[in-house]
């Protein structure tokens, strides 16, 4: 599976991963299927709370559950196309790895009835001399976790 990360986006994931500095950040990641294996972040959500240097807990608060209400709207609730793709959260200091907690965590929203997903994705970022580096993790139930690729999209 591919995961494309348009320009626009890695710049503001850019800018928030040098504010946050040494502290993990993260949130949802909503896109559009472009074909078949392929997706486009659309919209992402931004935490900056819930992070330590070593870890990063996701929160649901109303603001999200209003950004999740207003992408779908917008989007006139065509779920094929456009869906919640997965999580995403930054490794300022490790390597771009879902730790042991991040696969738990991401087996428990692909399990979940209530989410409704056939896949989730986890993009782990960082920063790297101003550059935006990542790596895509895909979850699907009942399998083991496999690497996606990362496509970065250029400016048009």
């Amino acid at each position: 599976m591919k995961l494309i990360l348009p320009r626009a986006i890695e710049q503001e994931l850019k800018t928030e991963l040098i504010v946050a500095g040494t502290k993990e950040i993260g949130g949802v990641l909503l896109g559009e299927h472009v074909s078949e294996g392929v997706f486009r972040i659309s919209d992402f959500t931004i935490q900056r709370s819930g992070g330590t240097v070593v870890s990063f807990i996701r929160h649901i608060h109303q603001s999200l559950k209003n950004r999740l209400s207003d992408f779908f709207n917008n989007t006139k609730h065509n779920y094929t196309k456009f869906n919640y793709l997965g999580e995403w959260h930054s490794h300022p200091s490790f390597e771009l790895t879902p730790s042991i907690r991040d696969r738990k965590s991401m087996r428990q929203i692909v399990n979940d009835p209530t989410v409704g997903a056939n896949f989730v994705m986890l993009l782990l970022v960082k920063s790297n001399e101003g550059e935006v580096e990542g790596s895509v993790s895909i979850f699907v139930p009942g399998n083991p976790m496999f690497q996606g690729e990362l496509i970065k999209e250029e400016a048009k």
